[in-house]
């Protein structure tokens, strides 16, 4: 007895879905074929299924799978030609048909698939899974089901590994043995198959990490996490190449095999040689999408800069992601090779390596978010839960008091401060996206920005790291760390195609969540001054190195900020404490200053909170929310998705008397003359801004409109807020009388004798100075603020030394 290998008429050794006949005589198994595991001729990664002669015409770019390349309509009639020779020439003469290179038994793996996806049920259902998710593809007119390959494990642990060792081979049978059952199901006999069904797995037993890929990966199924930082525009992929004869003007198409295209080498019908031209207006494209993966920032390894992977997404899959998404890919892990230059054939020896996607998932779906990320039949095992949720986040609405529900769950570990949280929880949930009245007018900005002044070690950047767990595109930076071109968009070349690009920044790739800016203080006076723009139009103009765009920021933007002198000094006005332009803060809509103030039994009060969350036990005094985490984020998804309130009559003419009177009582607070005016002005972006705040406290209820209770409690946040902020140190020592004035002035024109420009001199030496000539010392300080506001004075030294500059 022996046993020979013969490959089936038309095969290629090295090409996937071609097939090898392995012939064997009853009781003797098939040899192996070479190619296979158990052989050792196997060819170099990413050279695998190059045939000498064929043509390339993608150059040193990226080239698509071939796996999924072939699982079109003609791939998978040549694949399903191929199983059926083969199992007519298997009953007669007890043929194994085996794919080249590969260990896969093609028949019996196509009985085992059909048998899977005819019998997987749920540990505890009845209802056959695979059929139900293929009716619901038929009905919602999908061409591919969502494989889940814990799924594919759990009913035949070999098939799963082959589903991961061979993933190209592999695939395409599922796919084959989907779109049979899908024509015995869902069409007559008399009828064509219309579209070929796909499958795209995801969920395995075991996830990568981006920086453990290594070449023991290549040409295997794998999962990995991370961040979307940047897409390609659509790019057209050759699928089919149409040739025509330069003498007869004969044609042939040719389908495109592993990524490349057997050129017709003669014309069948005048039999010229190398003769055939290939027209491209007349091939068959395919959409291409050049996708970056970075590493998660709570991946990267200490000491270490974050990992990227190229990725290649084709047809349904492409612009299913945007910059700053967090997902889950499931692909090809792959090699590419690259010429040494472009006009010639000789390659590196470093091969490229990029992941041929076939599914995303979004990591976290229920962070609150404008769009999911893919898949509609994902959500279709879990519509169940899903209303159940729903369900759960309207009771939870309600509950008379769930606006102070949700304050209590809002960061437990942090003591009171319930108008800051409150605050905070109205930006997450933000306002009402509406048309203004007018042509041209654009859209109402529905984000809410805040601002946290306050003194050191008053749990501002716990605040910032709390939202930001919650914020789904959320970016958290440093002010010290981030430049203008770091926050809204950088240009730089193209790695593949050698192009000038758009990089995103934070503020782009927070787009439609938070930008949280710890340090704002410490950023440079240039780089806020971006953020103009971006916080009220929500927009970024860019015009780079022959770029010219506008890019999205919608954006909320939380910052957080120490006072001019490092604490909040009551003996200075807000104009000192605060160092920030007005044109930055008019653009907050609610600025908190938090001050860490000294009384007994406050101080024993978080002593004892601080203890209890340090101490070790059971009866410890831990504080705990009465709703967890992950219920507030789904609560706030759900707000923000289903709750659109409008503000009603009543409420806005109280929200209209309210303005007023806050108008009214700074400007009688600022003086006759305006010489006072407040740090933080009041105009109309605060009427809009307390507009928005009431929206917000009507979507943490679900109430479709905004009633006059919630702005109230609107006008009341504001208070606690801005208006505290704008009104500090207006009213302290007399500043509106006529002789401070007189004083101020006074000693305006006393600093510009003393000091010559680009002199210096102690702060508290000038002060005493001053006062030595019958000028009190609040006047001085006043006439110092002010001249530093003008830009005519210089702090150095951390406030030390008085500098004159103009």
């Amino acid at each position: 007895m022996s046993s020979m290998n013969s490959p089936v008429q038309g095969a290629s050794p090295g090409t996937p879905g071609n097939v090898a006949a392995a012939t064997s005589s009853p009781g003797v198994p098939p040899s192996v074929v070479p190619g296979s595991p158990g052989s050792s001729q196997r060819t170099p990664a990413g050279s695998r299924h190059r045939t000498p002669g064929s043509m390339q015409l993608r150059g040193s770019s990226v080239g698509p799978s071939p796996a999924r390349s072939a699982l079109g309509q003609r791939g998978q009639a040549r694949v399903r030609a191929d199983v059926n020779a083969g199992m007519e020439e298997s009953s007669t003469d007890n043929i194994h048909t085996f794919i080249w290179g590969t260990n896969i038994d093609v028949q019996a793996t196509k009985a085992h698939v059909r048998l899977f996806y005819q019998g997987f049920t749920n540990d505890d259902s009845v209802v056959f899974v695979y059929p139900q998710l293929l009716a619901q593809a038929h009905a919602k007119g999908f061409s591919y089901i969502n494989l889940d390959c814990r799924h594919v494990h759990q009913y035949n642990p070999a098939l799963y590994a082959k589903l991961v060792e061979y993933p190209m081979e592999a695939i395409t049978i599922f796919d084959v043995v989907l779109t049979e059952l899908y024509s015995e199901s869902f069409q007559r006999e008399d009828e064509e198959i219309a579209h070929n069904m796909q499958v795209r797995t995801f969920n395995l037993q075991e996830s990568s990490v981006m920086r453990n890929l290594n070449p023991s990966d290549m040409d295997k199924l794998v999962s990995i996490k991370g961040m979307i930082i940047r897409t390609s525009a659509v790019i057209p992929d050759i699928s089919r190449a149409f040739f025509e004869c330069n003498s007869c003007k004969g044609s042939e198409d040719v389908d495109v095999l592993n990524g490349r295209i057997q050129e017709p080498s003669s014309c069948k019908q005048c039999q010229a040689n190398h003769c055939m031209e290939l027209v491209h207006n007349r091939c068959v494209f395919k959409d291409k999408q050049l996708v970056r993966l970075q590493e998660n920032p709570e991946d990267i390894p200490q000491g270490e800069t974050p990992m990227t992977v190229n990725l290649c997404a084709f047809e349904d899959l492409v612009d299913i992601c945007k910059p700053g998404d967090r997902v889950q890919i499931t692909g090809i892990y792959r090699g590419q090779p690259m010429r040494v230059k472009s006009t010639q054939r000789q390659l590196k020896s470093v091969y490229k390596t990029y992941i041929d996607v076939v599914h995303f998932q979004r990591t976290d779906k229920t962070r609150m978010g404008e769009g999911e990320c893919t898949d509609d039949q994902e959500d279709n095992q879990a519509e169940v839960d899903k209303l159940a949720k729903e369900a759960r986040c309207k009771a939870l609405s309600q509950n008379p008091d769930v606006i102070q529900v949700l304050v209590d769950s809002f960061a437990p570990s942090i003591f009171e401060m319930e108008d800051v949280k409150k605050g905070l929880l109205c930006q997450l949930f933000g306002g009402s996206n509406f048309s203004k009245l007018g042509a041209g007018s654009g859209r109402s900005r529905a984000d809410i920005n805040v601002l946290l002044i306050g003194d050191p070690g008053v749990s501002k950047s716990q605040l910032l790291s709390y939202v930001h767990r919650i914020a789904p595109r959320g970016i958290y930076t440093s002010g010290k760390g981030s430049s203008a071109v770091g926050l809204t968009a950088y240009v730089t070349k193209d790695p593949e195609t050698k192009e000038i690009v758009l990089e995103s920044g934070a503020l782009v790739l927070s787009d439609r969540g938070i930008c949280c800016i710890d340090e704002f203080d410490k950023m440079s006076e240039s780089t806020r001054a971006i953020l103009h723009e971006a916080m009220e139009q929500q927009t970024i103009s860019i015009a780079k190195a022959g770029i010219t765009t506008v890019l999205n920021t919608r954006t909320s933007v939380l910052a957080a900020a120490n006072p001019t002198f490092g604490r909040y000094d009551d003996m200075k006005s807000a104009v000192d404490n605060i160092d920030f332009q007005t044109t930055i803060l008019s653009r907050f809509d609610m600025i908190f200053i938090i001050r860490d103030t000294r009384e007994e039994e406050r101080d024993k009060r978080i002593a004892r909170h601080v203890m209890g969350l340090h101490a070790a036990g059971a009866n410890s005094p831990m504080v705990e929310g009465e709703i967890d985490l992950e219920t507030l984020r789904r609560y706030v998804c759900y707000a923000r998705h289903k709750c659109k309130p409008r503000l009603s009559a009543a409420g806005a003419k109280r929200l209209q008397d309210e303005y007023i009177r806050i108008r009214q009582r700074l400007a009688q607070a600022g003086g006759p003359n305006g010489d006072a005016a407040p740090a933080i002005p009041i105009t109309v972006r605060q009427l809009e801004a307390i507009i928005r705040i009431s929206e917000s406290l009507a979507k943490i209820t679900l109430s479709p409109i905004a009633t006059e209770r919630h702005v109230e409690e609107a006008v009341q946040l504001f208070k606690e807020s801005t208006e505290d902020a704008a009104s500090r140190g207006l009213m302290q020592d007399g500043m509106t009388s006529g002789q401070m004035l007189k004083d101020v002035q006074r000693s305006e024109e006393m600093i510009r004798g003393k000091l010559g420009i680009g002199m210096w001199v102690p702060e508290r030496a000038l002060v005493q100075d001053l006062a030595s000539k019958g000028v009190s010392e609040t006047a001085a300080r006043r006439a110092m603020s002010i001249m530093l506001q003008r830009q005519e004075l210089e702090m150095r030294s951390q406030g030390k030394y008085v500098c004159r500059k103009r």
